[in-house]
């Protein structure tokens, strides 16, 4: 059996050390695109609830100008 020293064992791990460094680093870029990637879908979100605040102003309007136009579905009563 081949002996062991303190040198070999010492080399080992300064390299376990330097994989572990890298790794470090490639998880320090995830969490930097994660929170890339939860801003966009922040602002993705809040693009979407613009559109429904305009759209609802539309059909608000839209509704406005069908009863100024005397255009509703109900049937009217004529006397």
């Amino acid at each position: 059996m081949a002996d062991v020293s303190n040198e070999l064992i010492f080399e080992v791990l300064k390299q376990v050390q330097q994989r572990l460094d890298k790794v470090d680093h490639k998880v320090d870029d995830l969490k930097s695109e994660m929170n890339a990637m939860r801003g966009y879908l922040i602002s993705m979100q809040q693009d979407v609830q613009n559109v429904y605040a305009i759209l609802g102003r539309y059909d608000d309007r839209l509704e406005h100008i069908e009863r100024r136009l005397e255009l509703n579905d109900a049937p009217t009563m004529s006397t």
